[in-house]
């Protein structure tokens, strides 16, 4: 191979020259040059954010995916689809293949039965918030995750390699510097020889010797004066580029909000997703019969009646709502925490927040109480109610 060995010892050289800067400015032996107050903040706020943003970021991805194992893969299998350039496959959560699993047991213990029907049920509210679960990841990703990830990945990137070369210059600086003051202090100590010869103790060969050397330390002051000047503009250049970029930090956080609040957004829209076919289930799921009622007729005696006395399921069922009288005592007041749409005339429609007063019949089922408003009356679910006292 062609190596080029002056430009290889060049390079051995500056980097030597940088390390023994470094050292002797670790160990107080050499002058630093100092960068200006509001050059310090801007590396400071841009060294914070870098911090910050990346803490975030890992976090996000922890709440988007809360299992390290299937995080890992996941992440190794976008990294491949990349690479092939093509497009990830959607992938099932958690909560669909739950749904899944219920709507296929339903059919093996059968859809007809209470247990199999509730099962259906269940199952396809279980698909629903999959589905908006999987909307959210991919919305989330989109507009929160990539943002984070392409300021780590790109503008850092290139605002850590312009201060490392901002770094260099520096120390080449002040290499220079000190440099051109060994020069100084030697041409001057020099120029005494030559101008105060002593000849009674001195030699003139050493006379001359002292002026030619008074010759090489002047010509190398010039040359460090060259070189100073030189890493002197290289070095406001580079600290003129780095100070642009780090003042893009600002726009970065203006990025980041705007991405932030998508995030927030598509936060709400997914908890009320889920909120609303919790809602809607536990309406289907009151609307059923009582697989613990029918369980108790198949419990009774030959005569097909409950023991003790108690009401049958059709019994119950028949309780005529404007009937039932308030008792004398027993009544209390009730928050609604969710709003209720009645399903008959027999149910009581509900507002969230509302105050209502509740209490019991005898027969009734436990899931139920009798709720009244005004002059309206009707069944409601207890699930919907804070009980006070």
């Amino acid at each position: 191979m062609d190596f080029n060995v002056k430009k290889l010892a060049s390079g051995a050289g500056q980097f030597f020259t940088r390390a023994v800067q470094y050292t002797e400015e670790k160990l107080g032996q050499a002058e630093r040059t100092e960068l200006d107050a509001h050059f310090e903040n801007l590396m400071s706020r841009a060294d914070c954010t870098k911090n910050w943003t990346e803490k975030i970021y890992r976090q996000t991805e922890v709440l988007l995916q809360p299992n390290p194992i299937d995080h890992t893969g996941a992440r190794i299998e976008e990294f491949l689809y990349e690479k092939l350039d093509r497009k990830v496959p959607c992938r099932v959560t958690n909560a669909e293949l739950l749904g899944h699993y219920m709507e296929d047991a339903a059919r093996e213990f059968g859809a007809g039965s209470p247990y199999g029907s509730t099962l259906i049920k269940v199952g396809e509210c279980e698909r629903h918030l999959g589905a908006s679960e999987r909307e959210f990841l991919q919305t989330a990703s989109i507009s929160f995750l990539n943002p984070l990830r392409n300021f780590l990945e790109g503008d850092w990137r290139t605002i850590s390699k312009e201060r490392r070369l901002l770094e260099n210059l520096r120390l080449d600086l002040d290499a220079c510097k000190a440099r051109l003051k060994k020069a100084k202090v030697a041409e001057a100590k020099a120029a005494v020889c030559v101008h105060a010869p002593d000849f009674q103790e001195t030699r003139p060969r050493n006379y001359v010797l002292s002026a030619s050397a008074s010759a090489l330390w002047t010509e190398e002051v010039e040359k460090a004066e060259q070189e100073l000047r030189v890493a002197q503009t290289e070095f406001d250049r580079q600290a003129e580029v780095t100070r642009l970029l780090l003042e893009g930090i600002s726009s970065t956080h203006v990025n980041h909000l705007r991405c932030l609040n998508e995030f927030v957004e598509a936060q709400a829209v997914y908890y009320k997703q889920c909120h609303l076919h919790m809602q809607e289930l536990q309406k289907e799921l009151g609307r059923m019969p009582n697989a613990f009622a029918i369980n108790s007729i198949h419990s009774a005696g030959p005569g097909g009646s409950a023991a003790d006395g108690e009401l049958s399921p059709v019994e119950t069922d028949t309780l005529k709502i404007e009937e039932v009288q308030a008792p004398a005592t027993g009544t209390r007041k009730a928050k609604v925490l969710y709003d209720y749409d009645a399903a008959d005339s027999s149910e009581l429609s509900l507002l969230a927040d509302e105050l209502i007063t509740v209490y019991t019949v005898p027969g009734m089922d436990s899931d139920w109480l009798i709720g009244e408003r005004g002059n309206h009356k009707g069944k409601v679910p207890v699930t919907y109610l804070e009980l006070l006292s």
